[in-house]
């Protein structure tokens, strides 16, 4: 009997560490592996694009308009069980250059620039009236070919369409 006692325990300890293990959130890195020693060695003034690709590698992405900066991007999300990812910390390094290729500016942003936004209700406002499905799927049946809106087998000649044709 108390063997019985004791495996079921176990059993039920067992299921409870199995389930609290299932709980467990994930820790994810997405982009650039930052090294804050070569980030900080980066000094406009002194270093160029090729002393600062040697240092910091290829940037993430290029600037397409404007100046061409340099961007480094740094992510760590959280995920609980079920849930969407959250970003915990995030550093992006940008790098300014000169029409010579000087460095001109380093400037850092963190995860105080992550827009969390809400959508409201799944559904997307418009202007007009409402119509069910059914009205959206058969309204324009009888319509196509009526007399008085143009087309064939309507009435309305040339210059009567809402562009004048």
């Amino acid at each position: 009997m108390q063997g019985i006692r004791q495996l079921t325990t176990g059993a039920v300890m067992l299921a409870a560490a199995g389930a609290l293990a299932g709980c467990a959130s994930i820790k994810d890195h997405r982009g650039y592996l930052v090294d804050q020693a070569l980030v900080d060695a980066v000094q406009p003034g002194i270093d160029n694009a090729q002393s600062v690709e040697k240092s910091l590698g290829r940037p993430t992405f290029v600037s397409e308009w404007g100046r061409k900066d340099w961007y480094y991007v740094s992510v760590d999300t959280q995920q609980a069980a079920f849930a969407r990812p959250r970003t915990k910390n995030q550093l992006i390094l940008r790098v300014s250059f000169d029409e010579k290729g000087n460095v001109t500016a380093v400037d850092r942003t963190g995860v105080e620039k992550v827009a969390r936004i809400n959508p409201d209700s799944h559904k997307t406002p418009t202007l007009g009236r409402e119509r069910s499905f059914f009205e959206d799927l058969f309204g324009n049946i009888g319509t196509v070919g009526a007399p008085g809106m143009g087309g064939p087998g309507g009435s309305g000649g040339p210059g009567t369409g809402p562009n004048g044709s």
